[in-house]
């Protein structure tokens, strides 16, 4: 992923540092609604049914105080990723038995694939770091949450 298209993925709209709900389903749910209120989502109900089901086939908790739910499906109209952060911590079953403390939704439409995985993957290995993880936990705006991505991507 191109630390150009943080704007485009992550707009600061699609930014929350309030924490979210602690239940899993709850946290997911929290998330999605910012990206239906930034407009993003065609269908809630269709959007929500795809993230679910994903969490069914396998935890999107990936360990390091990490969850990132994720869908493709046609009930969004571009791809666009979600932040938020919990200091209590979300259980997303993850395989280190740890709570997610930061949470990324990534919504792609189903002809994304390739963008689908290309994100995910770009994600994945960015947050594998502890200074990225840390600047997150450390943002105080959205606009700081993004500058960290785009350094991280870079």
């Amino acid at each position: 992923m191109d630390p150009n298209d943080i704007d485009r993925l992550i707009p600061a709209e699609l930014i929350s540092l309030n924490d979210p709900p602690t239940e899993k389903e709850a946290c997911i749910e929290y998330l999605l609604d910012i990206v239906a209120d930034a407009g993003r989502v065609e269908n809630r109900d269709a959007v929500l049914a795809a993230l679910l089901q994903r969490e069914e086939e396998t935890t999107t908790g990936v360990g390091k105080g990490i969850g990132i739910p994720h869908a493709k499906t046609d009930a969004v109209g571009r791809p666009s990723v979600a932040f938020t952060r919990s200091d209590a911590g979300v259980d997303f079953e993850s395989m280190d038995d740890e709570p997610a403390h930061l949470v990324f939704m990534i919504l792609v439409p189903e002809s994304g694939g390739d963008e689908h995985l290309a994100i995910l993957s770009s994600l994945s290995r960015s947050l594998m770091h502890d200074e990225v993880r840390e600047g997150l936990y450390d943002a105080e705006t959205p606009a700081e949450v993004q500058s960290v991505m785009k350094e991280a991507m870079a």
